[in-house]
């Protein structure tokens, strides 16, 4: 085979993809041997119970397991209400102050395959919440296991930024690890149940929720 051939797929997207992968993890490596700024952040557990119409239903324990597979360094897994309703909204949180050492988030579009949750729908969307000039872009999914159904909404979020995008949220991790010594990020997603198969309703509940979290999201996490 003649060696144009051969390694012909060199020269194509994925041989283009493929090389800016690994300068960027060059990049992270190089940079991890120098002092890395660990930020400080309240403990999750005191995150509030009372969230402008939405109250604490539960803390949800996390498996051992999961924790260990995870190695976040702070986690929250709360049940919310909407105040006098049944309205749920599920809020988990997990903090990585350095993604050194193989400490990443895990993406929910793995994670919930590997949990027996197959996507229907999935996308971005584009919310306005308190305090920003302009929407945050985050994702979507409406996923399905059996007969049960729900909506996902997620992001990272790492010196307040908001970013829907793996492959934008592991771009600033290099530019962020560069420029101030820093790794930490934060997985932030919203569960809601979807009911007699409304999905917009689940959305627009899970919009809700988002827009009276985040003032607390932005506040505690690092800035």
């Amino acid at each position: 085979m003649p060696a144009a051939s051969r390694f012909g797929f060199l020269s194509g997207g994925y041989a283009r993809v493929l090389t800016c992968a690994l300068i960027l993890e060059s990049l992270v490596y190089y940079t991890a041997l120098g002092r890395e700024n660990i930020p400080r952040i309240e403990p999750l557990s005191d995150f509030p119970a009372y969230l402008q119409g939405w109250e604490l239903l539960q803390n949800v324990p996390i498996e051992p397991e999961i924790l260990n597979v995870l190695r976040a360094d702070d986690t929250l897994n709360r049940a919310y209400a909407r105040a006098g309703t049944n309205e749920p909204a599920h809020l988990f949180i997990a903090f990585f102050k350095t993604q050194r050492a193989n400490q990443a988030p895990h993406s929910p579009k793995n994670c919930l395959p590997g949990s027996g949750w197959e996507a229907s729908q999935e996308g971005v969307i584009d919310i306005q919440v308190p305090d920003r000039p302009s929407p945050i872009r985050i994702n979507r999914y409406v996923v399905a296991r059996g007969e049960a159904k729900g909506v996902v909404l997620y992001w990272y979020q790492s010196r307040n930024r908001i970013v829907a995008s793996e492959y934008a949220a592991k771009f600033w991790l290099v530019a962020d690890a560069i420029r101030y010594h820093r790794s930490d990020t934060t997985l932030v997603r919203i569960w809601v149940p979807v009911k007699e198969n409304d999905v917009e309703g689940a959305t627009q509940s899970g919009i809700s929720f988002l827009q009276a979290a985040f003032p607390e999201l932005r506040r505690r996490l690092p800035a």
